[in-house]
């Protein structure tokens, strides 16, 4: 959950990328000038279409047959990163770039895992950073190098020989040029969500991963969650039958903390909604229940169909807390409230993914699987399952906790934050990289899951239309492999 703060950039157009994947990094368009309002194809990828003008019956064509003439994967750079094992060490060098309201935390969960030494810490405000450095120090480890002239001083971190991970945990314009950084220079890197905002840039991240032999993951941490990771093995052990469809959202009322001066540092959460039209935050829903259906393990997700209603709850809550003057006066808004995605698998089920942040509403993730036997629900838990139920009345969620993943019943109580899966995620990642093991999760899946934030707006701007989801593991989802339904490893 990529709470972190840094100011945005205003909004401008930029052209067209030009050359191949793995070009030096200094070559990269400015990162204030990152893309939010050109339309078509740009090389591989796809563009985020037009905001401004335009009539709806204007921009369904070009919505369609922009994203059609990305469904087709290019030519594989490389090779597949599916199934590739870290290499094995006895300690996990890390960076952290961003220290914010998510890095800031995170920070304690990396020095709380046996095995990772914090070697260094990068923030362009440099009381954050040194901060983060006194945590290092703190915890008995020596102290990080810090990182903190300006917004390009990343690049130094990333440059170091001394780092196997570069954890990133910025605003979300930064997600992609910081993860290509990372993997140029021959680290391993994990992002917080979304790992990028075009399609165009998550064809650069897969073919980075593959040329570089690094991977790039994003760091799902709801995954982890005890609900989800017992829900996940109680689908692959056959419990719900056969899997038709499920549901994951990411509604919570983030109102009060985008207009508050002191919370995000800077409007540019806010911002966001002043850009795209669709689901800018789909993974927390989306990966738990692709877990759940072996997206790109067996199964692939293939369209993706979206509609939003009118968005009037951001300039609502304005007008009633804001006073004349404030610089958000000068914002329109037109992301909607609630935007609703059908997205449809190769095995024809359905996943329906929600978001909404701009009205009042409990927080809720659903969080839903079912199939031929039965279904779960969540916020609150409950579940139906035949042969065990047969009343049609809700059952006990809790009675079925001898599914529980092995991390769960190995830290019963976990140290950290959104009841103890982030350390869960962390504690994961890093044994994987110790152990040299493959991840539970790669870079297509991180392209899968953040694929919607692009393609929901393009399909809200055509009405609803169904688009096509590019194949990133370009037919590797075919074979069976392993995930987060993972088996203990041998210490």
């Amino acid at each position: 959950m990529n709470d972190d703060a840094r100011p945005a950039p205003e909004p401008q157009d930029i052209p067209p990328h030009s050359g191949a994947a793995d070009e030096p990094a200094r070559q990269d368009p400015s990162r204030r000038s990152v893309l939010w309002t050109t339309a078509g194809v740009a090389g591989a990828g796809l563009g985020i279409g037009a905001l401004g003008g335009g009539t709806a019956s204007a921009a369904e064509p070009t919505a369609v047959s922009t994203a059609e003439a990305v469904a087709a994967a290019p030519a594989r750079q490389g090779r597949t990163m599916a199934g590739v094992r870290f290499e094995g060490r006895s300690t996990v060098r890390v960076g952290i770039v961003g220290l914010g309201n998510r890095g800031g935390s995170m920070i304690d969960l990396f020095l709380a895992v046996p095995g990772v030494q914090v070697k260094a810490v990068c923030d362009p405000v440099r009381d954050k950073a040194e901060k983060a450095a006194a945590k290092v120090t703190a915890a008995g480890q020596p102290a990080p190098t810090v990182y903190a002239k300006g917004e390009d001083d990343y690049e130094n971190l990333c440059k170091r020989g001394d780092l196997d991970f570069v954890y990133v945990a910025t605003p979300w314009e930064l997600h992609f040029p910081m993860a290509k950084a990372a993997m140029l220079n021959g680290k391993h890197v994990g992002v917080e969500c979304p790992i990028a905002m075009r399609l165009e840039e998550l064809w650069q991240l897969v073919d980075l991963s593959e040329r570089t032999r690094r991977h790039c993951m994003q760091l799902e941490n709801c995954c982890y969650g005890k609900n989800e990771m017992r829900v996940l093995r109680m689908a692959h052990a056959g419990l719900f039958g056969d899997l038709l469809h499920g549901a994951g959202a990411y509604n919570h009322d983030l109102r009060g903390l985008m207009f508050d001066p002191d919370y995000y540092e800077g409007p540019w959460r806010r911002l966001w909604h002043t850009r795209l039209r669709g689901d800018l935050y789909p993974n927390h829903g989306f990966g738990p229940v692709a877990n759940y259906m072996d997206v790109n393990r067996g199964d692939r997700a293939v369209s993706i169909t979206s509609i939003g209603t009118p968005a009037l709850g951001l300039a609502a809550y304005r007008k009633e807390h804001m006073p004349p003057g404030d610089p958000s006066w000068k914002e329109s808004y037109i992301g909607a409230d609630r935007t609703i995605s059908l997205v449809q698998t190769a095995k024809g089920r359905v996943i329906r993914l929600e978001h909404d942040v701009s009205t009042p509403h409990p927080y809720s993730r659903i969080n839903s699987l079912g199939g031929t036997r039965g279904v779960f629900e969540d916020y609150p838990e409950r579940i139906y399952l035949e042969p065990d139920h047969t009343d049609d009345q809700w059952a006990d969620f809790s009675k079925y906790a001898e599914w529980d993943h092995w991390l769960w019943k190995e830290h019963a109580n976990p140290p950290g934050g959104h009841g103890g899966m982030d350390y869960m995620m962390v504690f994961r990642l890093m044994q994987c990289m110790r152990l040299g093991l493959v991840p539970d999760f790669d870079v297509y899946d991180a392209a899968t899951w953040t694929a919607p934030v692009p393609l929901s707006h393009l399909s809200i701007k055509a009405k609803g239309a169904p688009l096509p989801i590019p194949d990133f593991t370009r037919g590797e989802w075919r074979k069976a492999r392993t995930g987060v339904d993972s088996e203990k490893p041998a210490e």
